[in-house]
């Protein structure tokens, strides 16, 4: 296989598992309906650099680190799960609230920064992505890996996980869904916090197992 569509490979797995259902699709969908389109794009943007920065340490090798020190791999899924169930209660919590969006300048530049951080917090609430970015790197990169490839693919990661969440974005801001939002805020923040409760519990669910297991 040629370079270029050694690299071709690596982003069409990485949008694949960008678009696979999970806490950071359920992000960018909640933001870009409750808040604004502008909040949807500050989150697919959060998304991106996540996506980068678990593409950089997987072509770094800490991947392999984290694999031979079991203990810090297990405190970093451990917290990544805690994570996704605090931002799980603190939806549960505003589900029975109503939207309310002042449209000042002050407020948007504080949402938008909010929006972003959270966005990014939820991608790297999960470790395993930089073991699945390791994975996909093992199995299609050539052993000399060409210096414009290692640097190549950190951003062309963060441009398709951010295109993707982009798309999302403008998909569900548009007033349909948001109309839609407004009359069953409630039901839908609930289940949107049961999604993200449940991903975090078996993402604790799971280390605390293989802990058990290896132990």
């Amino acid at each position: 296989m040629s370079e270029p569509g050694i690299i071709a490979a690596i982003l069409g797995a990485v949008l694949i598992g960008a678009i696979s259902p999970g806490p950071s699709f359920v992000m960018v969908l909640r933001t870009s309906i409750a808040l604004s389109r502008a909040d949807g794009l500050a989150a697919a943007l959060g998304m991106g650099l996540g996506g980068a920065f678990f593409g950089t340490l997987a072509l770094l090798g800490l991947t392999a680190l984290l694999a031979q020190v079991d203990w810090l791999y297990m405190v970093l899924k451990l917290a990544g799960g805690a994570y996704l169930i605090y931002l799980a209660i603190r939806i549960w919590r505003g589900a029975g609230k109503a939207l309310a969006i002042p449209e000042t300048a002050a407020f948007r530049s504080t949402t938008l920064r909010r929006s972003f951080s959270m966005a990014l917090m939820t991608q790297l609430s999960n470790p395993k992505t930089a073991v699945a970015y390791a994975s996909v790197f093992a199995a299609l990169l050539p052993p000399q890996v060409p210096a414009w490839m290692i640097m190549a693919l950190p951003p062309s990661i963060f441009l398709v996980e951010t295109s993707w969440y982009a798309v999302v974005s403008v998909a569900f801001s548009s007033q349909r869904p948001r109309a839609l939002y407004v009359k069953a805020k409630a039901w839908i923040d609930r289940v949107t916090s049961l999604v993200i409760g449940g991903l975090g519990l078996r993402l604790l669910f799971e280390t605390v197992r293989a802990h058990r297991l290896v132990s």
